[in-house]
């Protein structure tokens, strides 16, 4: 208590943000908020104190005299509330994260946002799919998981105050237990896959619609592989299932055999020397596939700090970019990104 005011690190920490970024969007999107929720951490914070700590005008803000001075003392709160968190713990291991989807290569993010952050202790594995990685959250075998998470069209919202796990406007996925958060990181870009004698296959680039006439191979049974189907349906393009994932070169057996079918892979993803098909950019609108992290409950200050290097190098990389129109993202994909 100082001065009959009980600080709240996690409204200290909303305050600090807002007041580097003189911007509530950019704040919210750096602490993993909504928008909403970060006004209100700091509008309880305003009333705690009984001072005013920004001006408002529009969508810009500025400090008062009061902000101006609360600034300093509460980021040395927040490193002083750290300092403690890891005293308390004394024995620290690595954070542990699973990924998923391996098949679009979830390592070539995981190795960008860790070579911007070198000093993040993480201990990497793998989950076979979603449900084995929210059970390995569950069992507390692991810290966090990275891949795609299949959401509703119909978010959930849960709110358990102003602490460090989910937070307010936190939206969890189809069938996920309410103590799981999820939060999009990246938006990545899918080309098409096709055999050199496809009739399109001299194309500089493609709209999805002009992939009906093909067959959309995929490299496991659809209604495991939200994603695909979604995008079948959405353009009316066949799709056919191989039998089990077995692996990228068993994927593309079925274009290399057959000029009929294709596949969908991330752009930056690099095909065998042998491969011997074309890869073409899809545009009107390009797909998106959307990467996220989950995790359960509250997280540690390493899974904290791994959040914000995961929104550092997606500002830096522009992972999150979407124009409606220009790109397709699946409708629960699209609600998840207004939450970020």
């Amino acid at each position: 208590m100082v001065g009959a005011v009980d600080l709240d690190l996690g409204q200290a920490r909303a305050f600090v943000a807002a007041a580097e970024e003189l911007h509530f969007g950019r704040a919210a999107r750096r602490l993993f908020l909504t928008q909403q929720a970060l006004s209100k951490r700091i509008a309880r914070l305003e009333d705690a104190l009984g001072v005013a700590l920004f001006h408002r005008c529009g969508h810009a803000v500025e400090l008062t005299g009061a902000g101006r001075r609360f600034l300093e003392p509460a980021r040395a709160a927040l490193r002083a509330g750290e300092r403690a968190v890891g005293a308390a713990r004394a024995q620290t291991r690595p954070l542990r994260v699973d990924v998923w989807g391996h098949l679009y290569g979830p390592m070539r993010t995981l190795r960008a946002v860790l070579g911007d952050a070198p000093a993040l202790a993480v201990e990497l594995g793998a989950s076979r799919d979603l449900p084995t990685a929210v059970d390995a959250l569950t069992r507390g075998s692991i810290d966090l998981g990275f891949g795609r998470v299949h959401a509703t069209a119909t978010r959930e919202t849960v709110g358990i105050g102003d602490g460090i796990g989910i937070g307010e406007g936190e939206c969890i996925g189809e069938g996920l237990e309410p103590a799981l958060a999820h939060r999009l990181v990246r938006l990545e870009p899918l080309d098409v896959v096709l055999h050199p004698a496809h009739p399109l296959a001299g194309a500089g680039q493609l709209r999805p619609l002009e992939l009906r006439g093909s067959v959309l191979w995929c490299p496991a049974a659809l209604d495991r592989l939200d994603f695909l189907r979604r995008f079948a349906g959405r353009f009316g393009i066949t799709a056919e299932a191989a039998a089990a994932n077995l692996g990228l070169e068993p994927l593309l057996e079925r274009p290399r055999a057959d000029p009929r079918y294709v596949c969908l892979l991330p752009a930056d993803l690099p095909l065998p020397a042998d491969a011997g098909l074309r890869v073409v950019p899809l545009v009107d609108p390009t797909p998106l596939y959307a990467w996220s992290l989950l995790w359960r409950g509250e997280l540690c200050a390493t899974g904290r700090a791994l959040l914000h290097a995961f929104a550092e190098t997606a500002a830096r990389r522009r992972w999150l970019e979407y124009t409606p129109g220009r790109d397709w993202l699946p409708d629960a994909d699209q609600a998840q990104l207004l939450a970020v």
